[in-house]
Parts: structure tokens; sequence; C-alpha cells
């Protein structure tokens, strides 16, 4: 393919954003031709702002059967991810979604399985993953360097919301709008890397959720989760949107040390022998190994959302590997729906995690909610929203 025709579905802040890097040529072997959403008020806004070329739809449906794309990113809201790709999919078309990969398990296996059918090329926009520091953070555990994982904790609280940007628009930390606070609207990032730089999932977890601790929405705004890995390490998450100021510290112990992530620095504390090398030997009371302090360089750049958009154009293109496989994205929503229902049904959760029964749960809390889809919603442009993404 010499040239891939791309459409973005939604044009909010993300979505905006998305489609103007691949006008600006940030993007080898793409262009933007299409982009789609809802608000018919949007066609203006997108001739406003966009060449001639670009083409406003505002039905995704006609406009992945018109026959003029190859792929589409979606930047839609959460609970229309996995929908819109299946609809891709069956279109013949590549995708790349928006992070979370959807609000329930259940949805995004669906997702995934129309994936696999597909054979076409699918991609998330977990652009951390091009962050040097956690490569570098998975490189070292991947390698050996860090011996057998004992224990992980993050603590990543550095998330402040005030009242007023929940009541900027009335579908915000909602049930029946987001699905979802804190878990499923700033933290995906983490939860995926969690996973992603240790290399395992948890076996089981015990959660505990509060909904509408520190402000007035109906969702997790703050939570603590104690996991359980099979191999015996354990590990705790810790996050909320009610604290100032935050904390953003990522904590691997092994056998052969450990690693902490903070400030933009990644420091190794090396055991100059294992732990269990060094406990078989030593034989004089206290003590224990010799240990250094590594303030270990980190170099390259993170590519961000434009380097993510760029591995998915050269993945269609000649089958290089993503960074982002779409796949992967059910595993840190798998994470964050398992604190829910821990939380619901005040007991451990094993993980894969009881896809119906969190579903149930889900509706029981959807039905109840309060959503004012108008609040604060401006219809004539994308929301600003620069400040929500770190």
């Amino acid at each position: 393919m010499s040239l891939v025709r791309v459409a973005v579905i939604g044009i909010g802040n993300m979505g905006a954003a998305h489609a103007r890097t691949l006008i600006a040529g940030e993007v080898p072997g793409a262009e933007l031709v299409a982009v789609c959403d809802v608000r018919q008020e949007m066609a203006k806004w997108v001739s406003d702002n966009f060449p001639p070329s670009v083409v406003y739809w505002q039905d995704a449906e006609q406009m992945m059967g018109s026959g003029t794309i190859d792929a589409v990113i979606i930047a839609t809201p959460h609970y229309d991810h996995p929908e819109q790709a299946i609809q891709a999919f069956r279109h013949g078309l590549h995708v790349m979604i928006e992070k979370p990969a959807g609000v329930y398990t259940k949805q995004v296996r669906e997702m995934n399985e129309a994936a696999s059918a597909s054979g076409k090329c699918f991609s998330i926009m977990y652009n951390q993953r091009t962050n040097p520091l956690y490569i570098k953070l998975k490189d070292l555990i991947a390698s050996g360097e860090l011996g057998e994982i004992r224990r992980t904790n993050w603590i990543i609280t550095n998330w402040y919301r005030s009242q007023s940007y929940y009541d900027s628009g009335g579908w915000r930390a909602t049930w029946a709008g987001e699905g979802g606070g804190v878990l499923i609207n700033q933290d995906p990032h983490q939860l995926d890397l969690w996973q992603w730089t240790i290399g395992m999932m948890p076996v089981r977890m015990r959660a505990f959720c509060s909904f509408g601790k520190y402000r007035n929405i109906e969702v997790e705004d703050d939570v603590t989760a104690y996991v359980e890995y099979a191999n015996g390490a354990t590990g705790v998450f810790v996050t909320t949107t009610g604290e100032a100021p935050g904390t953003n510290r990522f904590e691997v112990n092994g056998d052969r040390g450990k690693i902490v992530i903070e400030d933009g620095k990644l420091t190794f504390w090396r055991l100059r022998e294992s732990e269990p090398e060094f406990n078989q030997r030593f034989t004089g009371g206290f003590g224990q190994p010799e240990c250094w302090k590594c303030d270990v360089p980190i170099t390259g750049v993170e590519s961000g959302h434009p380097g993510l958009i760029r591995n998915w154009v050269d993945a269609i293109r000649t089958g290089a590997p993503l960074i982002a496989p779409g796949e992967e994205g059910i595993q840190g929503l798998t994470l964050s729906n398992a604190m829910l229902l821990s939380t619901w049904t005040d007991h451990w959760v094993d993980l894969p995690i009881d896809e119906e029964l969190f579903y149930e749960h889900l509706q029981e809390r959807i039905a109840q909610s309060v959503m004012k889809k108008d609040q604060g919603y401006n219809k004539n442009q994308p929301a600003d929203l620069t400040q929500t993404f770190k």
C-alpha cells in the first residue's frame, strides 16, 4: 500500500489533535481524507480548520462503507470504542482506538475477536509505551537485571480534579456517560504500564474504591488495590483525583534489588548478588547484600501520540511490529474492572474476572445514573482538555 487513507471519528480534543498530526505531515505514508462527528454543527468547524480535501461525514457507517478510506482512528466516548471498531473491521478497515479500549471487558473481548477475524492492523493509543523511562524499566525486568519480581507499588495521585472540572459536562463522572471515574479516565496508561513493564498480570485482587468521596460525583475518585501474582509476588495500586499535592511513584522490587521511577528519573538499587544467594551463604546475623545506587541514564525521546500513529501506519504498510497492539487494551481494563467488582461485591476477585457479573453490576449503576448530556457542552468546537493528559 503506497498511501494509507485515514479518517478520524470523533472530533473532540484528542480526535482533532490526531487529525492535525496527519495534516501536518508528521505521519509519512498516510493522509487525512475524512473526519466524522455526529454533531452536524461540526461541519462548519471542519471546513474552517481543515483543508478542502478533508471530507466531513456525520454518519460513521456510511463513511466506512464509502470505499474512500483505508483506516480509522476512533476518538469517540469510551462506550463507543468497541462498537465502532467492530463496524470498521466488518468494512475491512484498519483500526486505531483511543484509550481506554472500552468500559467493560465483555464488550472489548468481542472487539478483539472481530479484529482477529478481520486480519487488519489494530492498535490502541497507549502513547506512554513510547516513554523511554518505561521502555528502560521493561528492558531491565525482561533481561533479568532485577531478578524475579517480588513486589510492585504504584502511587499515582497527581490527578487532582476540582468540582468545577466535573461540573463542566453533565456526562462527566457518571456511570451512563463515562462508565467510571479515575480508573477509566485518568489511569488507563498506568494500568497498562503496570502489567506491560513487569510482563505479568495478577491472579487475584482485593480493592477498595470510594465513590464521590471528595467530589459530588457518581463514580470512583479514590482507590486502593492489593494484588497477588502467580509467583507469590504482591502489589499495591493507589490512585485518586482528590489529593494535592499528588505523587507519581512506581516501585518494583525483585530479588536483585529495586527500581523506582519518580520525578522523571529511573533509579536502580542493584544488589551485587541476589537476595536468595546472600541469604543462603550469610551467617553473620545482622547484614544484607551489598547494594549500589545507580541513576540509570535514559536515552531517547517520547514520541507520544504521533509516534504511535506512525507505528500503526508502518504496520499497515510494511508489517512492522506494533508498539501497542489493540488486543492488549483488555489487560489494563481488566485491572480496573476487577477493582470495581471487588468493591461492589466486597470480596476477592480472581483474574480473569467474571465478565457477566461485572456487566450486571455496571448495568445496575447505569440504570440509576443521572447524566445531563448538554450541561457545559460546547457544540461548536472540540473541548479544550489540554491539561487533562499527563
